[in-house]
This record gives structure tokens, sequence and C-alpha cells, in this order.
């Protein structure tokens, strides 16, 4: 084996400290990432009356609307992940109830396509007890402690306070 030279040790050893000195590195550290079960599961449990299925589907719904439009992310975690959308600390807080279950069947249920039947295309909710001052906004349910609704040009408003609560309309 042939000796190196100066010039190739350096190389070599600059090469190998390269390495080295990458070794120790990673990425840094992110958040852990939640399924679109768990998001979801959290936009419904801290949203609605976890005891009205109907209100967990309805804000379920909301969701996936909001999913499929471009003014809000495109995927579940984001849409319930944004700020000042849902309830503070939706996706820090501990979910402790005994509907736990029932709100995480529900889940999967609209993550496999189930709807609120009268949420249609609604992107928007508040607490039913809530009277907005705003002439944009056209209510098609209530379910669950809360007004789902539209975003209408105001002249398109039919329906500008929030209906009756309906329950058991839908499955499971």
């Amino acid at each position: 084996m042939t000796p190196l030279t100066p010039a190739p040790r350096v190389a070599l050893a600059l090469v190998a400290l390269t390495v080295l000195a990458g070794c120790g590195m990673s990425e840094p550290q992110q958040a852990p990432r939640h399924s679109d079960v768990e998001c979801l599961q959290r936009a419904m449990y801290f949203e609605s009356i976890r005891s009205s299925r109907d209100g967990m589907v309805a804000v379920g719904s909301v969701v996936m609307n909001r999913v499929g439009s471009d003014e809000f992310p495109g995927t579940v975690c984001g849409v319930v992940s944004q700020d000042r959308q849902f309830a503070p600390g939706v996706m820090s807080r501990r979910m402790t109830s005994r509907a736990t279950p029932l709100v995480r069947q529900t889940a999967v249920a609209v993550l496999r396509g189930e709807r609120h039947p009268m949420v249609s295309d609604a992107r928007f909710f508040h607490a039913a007890t809530y009277r907005a001052p705003y002439d944009n906004m056209h209510y098609v349910a209530t379910a669950g402690g809360n007004a789902f609704y539209e975003k209408r040009p105001s002249e398109l408003v039919t329906q500008p306070s929030p209906v009756a609560p309906m329950e058991g309309l839908t499955g499971g």
C-alpha cells in the first residue's frame, strides 16, 4: 500500500470530519403528528355535546367541507389545528370523557363518508346560543349545541337565524 501524501490526507480527513459531524445531527424535533381520525375526533369531542351523535357528525361534516375547500388547509389535521378556528387546546388537551369511544366511532364514520343531512355545504358554526351581528350567515342546521351556517351574500340569505335543533338524523 502506498502512503498518502499530505494533500490527499488532508482531503480524506476533511471528508471524514464532515461525515462524522453529520452523524449526531437530525431533523428538528416536531410535535408528534396526529392521524386524521384523532384530529377529527378532537374537533368533535371539544366542539359538540358529546352525547349528541348528530352534533358530532355535523362538526365532522364542517371539517370535511373545509378540507374540500380551497380556502382552508387540505387535510383534516390542517383544518382542525388552524389558529382560532376551533376550541382552544383542541390539539393538546386530554380527552377524558366516557363518550370518547363513541366520538372515535363517529369520526371514523365521517371519514368513511357519513355526513349530517342538513349541513350540506356549511363550513362554519358557533354555539347555538350566540347571536352574531352579521347579515351573511345562512343557517342550515342546529345540533349538539351548535348552529351551522353558510356564508352568503346578504341578499341570498333566506334563514338569517339558527333553525330549531333537530336530533336523531344521523345513523349509528
